[in-house]
């Protein structure tokens, strides 16, 4: 039986069994390698209460650091695909490994004006 994914939709290679987490939207027990994460930080205010608070501080702005939630959600694949976190795929694009973000590499040519140059003597980005 041919298979569907090159991985069978789960990053588990060869431990033999994986932890479970619970899928933030439904509460499904999903196993955690199969379960498709996704790492969220919020403000703990919104816009106006942030603006407010900043100009009653009795401190100066500059010293002033809102703080943040930072939240790890993971999803079950079906409300993954439900919420749009990830969307179906055709045969061909499912071979795309990075699709949400791809890095940026800038070329070291495009740094030096295309003049080859040691790697040691780029700047540092």
């Amino acid at each position: 039986m041919p298979s569907k994914r090159r991985n069978n939709g789960r990053n588990k290679k060869n431990k033999g069994h994986a932890d479970t987490v619970r899928c933030t939207n439904c509460g499904r027990v999903v196993s955690k390698d199969k379960a498709i994460k996704r790492f969220q930080q919020r403000n703990m205010v919104d816009a106006s209460s942030k603006r407010d608070i900043q100009e009653n501080y009795a401190y100066a702005q500059a010293d002033f650091q809102m703080p943040k939630i930072y939240v790890k959600l993971s999803y079950c694949v079906s409300c993954a695909i439900h919420a749009r976190i990830v969307r179906v795929r055709s045969v061909v694009d499912r071979k795309h490994r990075y699709t949400t973000k791809l890095r940026h590499h800038v070329r070291p040519e495009a740094l030096t004006g295309n003049a080859s140059l040691p790697l040691s003597a780029l700047p540092r980005i």
